[in-house]
Order: C-alpha cells, then structure tokens, then sequence
C-alpha cells in the first residue's frame, strides 16, 4: 500500500514551525517587545527566522500536494521534501546565529529554491500533459 507523502513533509513541517514560533515568542518575552523587534537582534533573527519559514514552506507544499495528486511516484517528491526541510533548517540555523554564516544561509536557499523550481517545473509538466 503506497502513503501519501505529502502530508509527512507537512506535518514535519508543522513541528518545525511550532518550533520557530516558540523560538519567536520567547525572544519576544526576553526582549520586552509586544510588537516589531524594537531594534533587539536577538529577537529580529528569530522573528525573521520565522517568518522566512512562513513564506516559503506553503507554496512548497500546495506544489507538492499538486504534484502528487497528479500521480508522480513517490520518490522525486520525498527528494523535494527532504530539501526542503533541510534547506529551512540550514537557513534558520544560520540566520538564528549571533555569528551569521553566510555560507549554510546560501545553502538553505538553495535547497529550497531546487524543491521550489523542480515541483513547479513537474506541476506545469503535468498540467499539460
């Protein structure tokens, strides 16, 4: 019996995000700011750090999800969600430093933007087919 593949990046996903958020949310607290960053570093990496996760990760996923109800096999889209969990993760750890390494920051756009490009590549592909 195959598993939809789909709902385990999402759900890893989620976590992940949860993660961030608290990471976030305690910031906020250790800072005293309610709202913005009120010019903390500490807490504008985490709220950054975050909110890259929130712009990037659901269209990932709303192109996964296309793709594979479209019937592509299973494998090319646990290779997009494995670059994508580890391409947030290499960003979040590099931004969420004091000593930013630009270097894993890359990498983590990099591996995002490949799981970005290959689904929306196979959702056109497919869509016209």
């Amino acid at each position: 019996m195959m598993h939809a593949v789909t709902p385990l990046y999402a759900g890893l996903c989620g976590l992940f995000f949860l993660v961030l958020s608290i990471r976030a949310i305690l910031a906020r607290g250790r800072a005293r700011v309610m709202l913005g960053t009120g010019e903390d570093p500490a807490l504008l990496r985490a709220v950054r750090v975050h909110g890259n996760f929130a712009e990037y990760v659901p269209l990932t996923l709303v192109l996964m999800l296309s793709v594979e109800v479209m019937g592509v096999t299973q494998w090319p889209l646990h290779l997009a969600g494995i670059s994508l969990l580890l391409g947030r993760l290499a960003h979040a750890v590099s931004i969420g430093r004091e000593a930013h390494d630009h270097r894993l920051r890359v990498a983590g756009m990099m591996l995002t933007f490949l799981a970005i490009t290959v689904l929306s590549l196979a959702a056109i592909i497919f869509a016209v087919l």
